[in-house]
């Protein structure tokens, strides 16, 4: 490992060469043709909407790589020779690499729409992305936004900072129901048209339409109707970007295949991140893990690997955080859809926009967390889960996962006279902790209606 070469300077390749640095003296280079220096994607749209710069999303001063002995190339890599290890970069020289880190992270789903590469049709993915944005919507008045995500809502809420009508198709009949269960989805539905934002449950764009320029003037729905506007924006998910591996040897799925050391089909080439395609050895679906915090994940293990500590990757226990607007978000362990297959212990403040669900199995034994503008600490929903505690446990000791200030409101009594009377044979108490305060019923509501 004398010369290790990484493409993508986003969390995954990054992550690796710091922990390469760490544990080894190699060479280390890092291309990347999006930025000249790493910055956290996840802040894209605080840049948007003017509450933070560029230069305050970089995690590192300019200096630090410098320092830390990693050579940082803008440039971007055109084509990969793996048999003589060498890497064809698009200004005309070549890189040579003993060891090739493949972070190469995804790019934005289209699906064929008449019209989809009309000026005024993008995605958010990338810096690039973010600067044609801004081109595209100087000064215009209406927007559409195709696809329910996570970069939908996103999108949604740096539009209408700006004072732009949205109008979001979501092909679902409930927003992002294929991973929030009926009761957090209808708050989110709920939450997204009190800010005035046009949310169209049910359906699908069906077509483009240009006007005499060229230029997006409006879009078709599946439904047929024709909705006016100047830009529109694809947010119907990302798929990994495996270009690069085209006409080589490294073999691909829907990423690039990997085994559980990150290991590609061909020795001393490795990919991690939003890339890689982790095939599966129990006979189950292979898994891509497209989140900032599993793309980290990877880099750290693989780097734990080339410095001599051979072990699997094993990603723990499922972790997730969004922002609906003015609503946070954070998920821990197992909280499926459909809840079907599972028990759970559901609250929500009557004014429509907290709620905390515990998810458990038929012992009792807590497996998932939703929190839905409440913040409870990461560690402490993760040790419960990984050892097991049951919901009583939990509940009697919720106090030392929320996260809130101190002085905030807390909801964890009101959880527990849920329980209780659904339990009554097994009447649970919270061990308060210093400052905690019983929710305050929503303005208008009785007391009786709290839990």
């Amino acid at each position: 490992m004398n010369n290790v070469v990484i493409i993508g300077n986003g969390v995954a390749g990054i992550t690796a060469a710091r922990h390469i640095r760490k544990g080894s003296d190699a060479r280390i280079t890092v291309i990347g043709s999006e930025t000249e220096h790493f910055f956290s994607r996840t802040a894209l749209m605080y840049i948007y909407m003017g509450h933070m710069t560029y230069e305050q999303t970089k995690p590192y001063e300019d200096w630090f790589w410098i320092k830390n002995r990693i050579n940082l190339l803008f440039d971007h890599v055109s084509g990969i020779d793996t048999e003589a290890r060498l890497l064809r970069l698009a200004s005309g020289n070549a890189v040579g690499y003993d060891t090739l880190v493949l972070a190469t992270g995804s790019q934005s789903n289209k699906f064929g729409w008449p019209g989809q590469d009309l000026d005024g049709v993008q995605g958010l993915y990338s810096m690039q992305d973010l600067r044609l944005m801004e081109q595209n919507t100087n000064d215009i008045s209406s927007a559409v936004i195709v696809g329910g995500g996570l970069i939908g809502i996103e999108m949604a809420e740096m539009l209408h900072s700006r004072g732009i009508e949205v109008t979001f198709l979501v092909r679902e009949d409930s927003y992002w129901n294929n991973i929030l269960p009926p009761e957090e989805s209808a708050m989110i539905n709920r939450h997204i048209l009190s800010h005035g934002i046009r949310l169209r449950l049910s359906t699908e764009l069906a077509k483009i339409l240009p006007d005499s320029a060229g230029r997006v003037r409006a879009v078709r729905s599946s439904d047929g109707d024709e909705i006016p506007c100047q830009f529109v924006g694809i947010t119907a998910g990302v798929h990994p970007n495996i270009i690069l591996c085209e006409g080589s040897e490294i073999a691909t799925g829907r990423g690039i295949l990997v085994n559980e050391y990150f290991e590609t089909t061909i020795p001393n080439v490795f990919a991690i991140g939003d890339c890689a395609e982790i095939v599966a050895t129990d006979g189950g679906r292979n898994r891509i893990e497209q989140l900032w915090y599993t793309a980290g994940m990877h880099g750290e293990a693989l780097a734990a690997h080339l410095c001599g500590e051979r072990k699997p990757y094993d990603r723990g226990i499922l972790f997730n955080s969004a922002k609906f607007l003015d609503i946070e978000y954070q998920t821990y362990g197992y909280v499926p859809p459909v809840l079907d297959d599972v028990q759970t212990l559901y609250w929500e403040h009557p004014a429509g926009e907290q709620a905390i669900r515990i998810v458990y199995d038929q012992r009792d034994v807590v497996i998932g967390f939703n929190l839905m503008g409440i913040r409870y600490r990461h560690r402490v929903c993760e040790r419960w889960i990984a050892e097991k505690k049951t919901v009583p446990y939990v509940l009697e000791h919720l106090g030392e996962g929320n996260f809130d200030p101190e002085f905030f409101v807390q909801s964890e009594q009101c959880l527990i006279d849920l329980w209780n009377r659904t339990h009554p044979e097994r009447t649970l108490q919270l061990h308060r902790k210093r400052g905690l305060r019983r929710l305050a019923p929503a303005r208008g509501q009785k007391k009786e209606m709290m839990a």
